[in-house]
């Protein structure tokens, strides 16, 4: 692994590496992936050059804790907020690019319970070897599910739809990690969809712009993280089913959605998607 992070290094050349955690309510893990990165990565081998977690509206100590350990905490809804102070995944990665200065750019999920840097040297490297790669999604063995599948939303909601509609992204292993990295003058021509659909939406988009020689897959071990209810699972679910049949040119509507059961409020669901960050004028003021 040393021999591996000093390769790496090496062969930056002159570019510059950002790390981005979205995180909401995750103090319990958030702690341990700041300290891990910020010792191994920026302080003992100088290959990420920034770490930022954005605080997506977080009721606990998550932004106390990760600023604790070393981040740059930023508040999501301080960030363009010409744009409002919307939540979710999507919405805290497109302003953590923004906000971020990295040449290459990489998230990771703060929720992970066995975080290491093989997650991040896992995710730059083929940016680093390989220039005309521009994408690189994570995928690993989660223990409940064993190696070769991924959870239930992936299997029963995210396959099947890539398999009917974008067959020629169905053999990508985990569509819906939230592990993956890409180079700043891709990633700030695509659009973000604003809650949990954003993963498969970036997939897409990717595939879409650049080929899918241009992406990667890289085994990143074992990931341990909470694993949701059921009940959790169905507005992620409505996301994802939004996002892939806007993309496929099946669905026209841009904004939420309600998931309902019976018996029950309804639970809405974030389907809007935010422009590419190379038409909002603050971030071409900031590149120029």
């Amino acid at each position: 692994s040393e021999f591996l992070e000093a390769d790496l290094c090496e062969r930056k050349n002159g570019r510059t590496i950002s790390v981005c955690l979205p995180a909401r309510n995750e103090a319990r893990t958030v702690e341990s992936i700041v300290r891990t990165i910020r010792t191994e990565l920026v302080e003992r081998f100088n290959l990420v050059d920034e770490l930022l977690v954005i605080d997506d509206h977080s009721t606990d100590t998550t932004a106390a804790v990760a600023a604790n350990a070393g981040a740059r905490v930023i508040e999501a809804r301080h960030v363009l907020a010409e744009f409002g102070d919307g939540h979710g995944k999507g919405e805290a990665l497109w302003k953590s690019l923004f906000a971020a200065e990295g040449d290459l750019v990489v998230w990771c999920d703060a929720d992970i319970e066995n975080f290491a840097s093989r997650f991040v040297v896992g995710l730059v490297g083929p940016l680093l070897h390989h220039p005309d790669i521009v994408f690189v999604k994570g995928f690993y063995e989660r223990p409940v599910y064993g190696a070769a599948g991924g959870g239930r939303v992936t299997e029963l909601v995210a396959r099947p739809l890539l398999s009917l509609l974008f067959p020629h992204l169905a053999g990508i292993m985990q569509p819906l990690a939230g592990e993956y990295a890409g180079r700043r003058d891709v990633l700030e021509q695509l659009p973000f969809t604003e809650g949990y659909g954003v993963d498969i939406g970036l997939l897409i988009d990717v595939a879409d712009r650049a080929g899918v020689d241009a992406m990667a897959e890289v085994d990143l071990g074992t990931r341990i993280h909470r694993n949701r209810p059921l009940d959790e699972l169905a507005p992620q679910a409505s996301a994802i089913l939004a996002t892939v049949l806007s993309r496929a040119g099946r669905l026209d509507r841009n904004d939420a959605a309600t998931t309902t059961k019976p018996r029950r409020d309804g639970t809405t669901v974030d389907i809007g998607t935010r422009p590419p960050l190379v038409q909002v004028s603050s971030y071409r003021e900031e590149s120029a």
